[in-house]
Parts: structure tokens; C-alpha cells; sequence
């Protein structure tokens, strides 16, 4: 695991210095979202609000619980409520959803 933590540290310290990478970051983050990548989309948005504020700055301007925040961009767990195959979401893609394979 050292490898991964040096790497996770590199990345972080790019993005505090690097202004472009992170707006490529953040674009990134947001599209693999709209393409319903949401592991993958989640995970590149809590290592950009991790190098910029983190959650306790980010949970002080929203005037919301950090852990709160910290878990609506957790990895998904089973059922969550950003998965298609929970009630709200087969109300808005009654197919399912096809990038990921999910048929409801």
C-alpha cells in the first residue's frame, strides 16, 4: 500500500499547485457522474475536495455535517441512493441503466 499512499499524496500535492489539472479533475469527475460511472466519479470529487478545503472547510460553508458529506460520495454500497436500482431512480430511468448494466 506505500505505493498508492505516494501516489494519492502526488496527486494532491498537483492539485493544490496546479490550476489547470484541477479543473481537468473536476470536469473529469463530473462527466464520469453524468455517464453514471458514479464509483469512479465519486472517487476523483473526494480526492479534489480533500486537496483543496476538505470536508471539515467544505462542511463549515455549506452549514453541513461533514460525515454527511464525506458519505454522499462514499463508494456505493448495495442499494444507494445515487444506484438506478433504488425507487426514486426506476421512477426516472425505468430502463435501468445501461452504462453500467443495471436492467431494473
Amino acid at each position: 500500500m506505500p505505493l498508492a499512499r505516494e501516489f494519492k499524496d502526488t496527486v494532491q500535492a498537483r492539485l493544490r499547485a496546479d490550476r489547470k489539472y484541477r479543473q481537468e479533475l473536476l470536469r473529469e469527475g463530473v462527466e464520469r457522474l453524468l455517464a453514471a460511472d458514479l464509483d469512479t466519479g465519486k472517487a476523483i470529487l473526494r480526492d479534489y475536495i480533500n486537496a483543496r478545503i476538505g470536508f471539515e472547510e467544505l462542511s463549515r460553508r455549506t452549514k453541513r455535517p461533514a460525515k454527511s458529506l464525506m458519505r454522499s460520495i462514499e463508494p456505493a454500497m448495495g442499494g444507494s441512493p445515487g444506484c438506478p436500482t433504488c425507487k426514486p431512480c426506476r421512477r426516472r430511468w425505468p430502463a435501468g441503466c445501461v452504462s453500467r448494466g443495471i436492467r431494473v
